[in-house]
């Protein structure tokens, strides 16, 4: 989703990548489970992870698997005014990593010859009048110059999209919309750009992308990823909610503290209808389940090699593949990753190339008064440089 959880600043595309809400009390200290899932002490981590909580969010949890085993870590509490520490593998709404999923089973339907990957999109979408110049790969790789439907922003310009921030939001998020609204919302909105010509993240493209699942396999979308991904990894934490307002199973409270008519409200948004990201960020999973995703994908077990270094080769402007981003952990090494939101909670999801060296994560909005534009890349750097920094991680 866009930066759309409450920075007091429009801040760069991270969480987008990241947004999430201008958040929480700084509450509690590390939590590492007294279980064996624990692992070796990592104090590095555990002094990173709390570094989060310090910036302003109310609850984080995080995953590492690495060549020193697995290190699983919580911070912060799980609702205002308690004092229990997030679940270390409580459930959680994850944003635009959505996309990763949804990215790798348009990939498995390519490998298939069932589509495309430059083919026109409107060829596999009948009925929306989509410009035959983009492809099922500008879509994936948001070079389609579709707007967005929860808003854009371009070339300096703000546009209002579907009520996706702010009171508007608050009072509409148990509405239930559906994906071909959502497409024809932003497909009656002029084009950002002639497709191909540039880069600007929309969640359109993936709504659109999950609709194309949908038209090419007689299947929804959900049943496509649960067949294809979630099943085959046994990835029993997560779910497609479709317009499901809840969270199954355990899992941390996630609020939005945000501007309305001079005040600040803080309202509990765990509960929230996600049909609004339908594609682009609407699934439920678990820092376990995410990581044994992202080393699957990384590691080739999902997509046959020539399709993962399509999916691997990034734009020169921004840095997305096909689903996922190309980046520097901040010292030389190469990670993929895709970040992601909703109003109230934040997702990481990060691997060396190989897949043998992974970070999954999940943070929570409160009810701080903290301005996270300059504090939250600055606790992203701290974990990553914690984890892929030292010893150099390689892959």
């Amino acid at each position: 989703m866009t930066n759309n959880i409450g920075f007091r600043k429009r801040v760069p595309r991270i969480f987008r990548r990241v947004a999430v809400t201008a958040l929480a009390v700084a509450l509690g200290g590390v939590a590492v489970p007294a279980t064996a899932e624990a692992g070796p002490d990592r104090p590095e981590l555990r002094e990173a992870v709390q570094g989060f909580v310090d910036a302003g969010f109310l609850g984080m949890q995080v995953r590492v698997d690495d060549e020193r085993g697995e290190w699983v870590g919580s911070a912060g509490v799980r609702e205002l005014g308690g004092t229990a520490k997030p679940p270390a593998n409580g459930r959680f709404r994850i944003g635009s990593n959505t996309k990763t999923f949804v990215a790798t089973v348009v990939l498995q339907l390519v490998a298939e010859g069932k589509v495309g990957l430059d083919a026109p999109a409107a060829g596999y979408l009948p009925g929306f009048g989509l410009d035959r110049r983009i492809t099922v790969r500008m879509l994936l790789q948001h070079t389609s110059g579709v707007f967005s439907h929860t808003g854009d922003h371009y070339d300096g310009t703000t546009l209002p999209g579907l009520p996706s921030t702010g009171q508007e939001w608050v009072d509409n998020r148990f509405r239930t919309y559906r994906p071909g609204e959502l497409a024809r919302f932003s497909l009656a909105r002029p084009a950002l750009f002639t497709p191909g010509t540039d880069w600007n993240y929309s969640n359109t493209n993936y709504t659109l992308a999950a609709l194309l699942i949908e038209h090419v396999t007689g299947h929804s979308y959900a049943e496509e990823v649960r067949r294809r991904l979630l099943d085959p990894l046994k990835l029993r934490g997560t779910v497609v909610p479709g317009t499901s307002p809840e969270i199954p199973g355990p899992h941390a409270h996630g609020y939005y503290h945000y501007q309305n008519a001079g005040q600040w409200p803080t309202v509990d948004v765990t509960r929230q209808n996600p049909s609004l990201l339908f594609g682009a960020g609407d699934m439920i999973s678990t820092t376990q389940d995410l990581q044994t995703f992202f080393s699957a994908l990384m590691g080739g077990r999902l997509l046959p090699a020539g399709l993962l270094a399509e999916m691997r080769t990034p734009h020169p402007k921004s840095g997305y593949g096909l689903g996922l981003f190309v980046a520097d952990a901040g010292c030389g090494v190469t990670v993929l990753r895709h970040n992601g939101s909703t109003i109230g909670y934040g997702a990481l999801m990060y691997s060396t190339p190989d897949g043998r060296t992974t970070l999954t994560a999940s943070l929570t909005g409160g009810d701080a008064e903290t301005d996270l534009a300059t504090e939250y890349p600055k606790a992203l750097d701290k974990l990553l440089r914690a984890e892929f920094c030292t010893g150099q991680a390689t892959g």
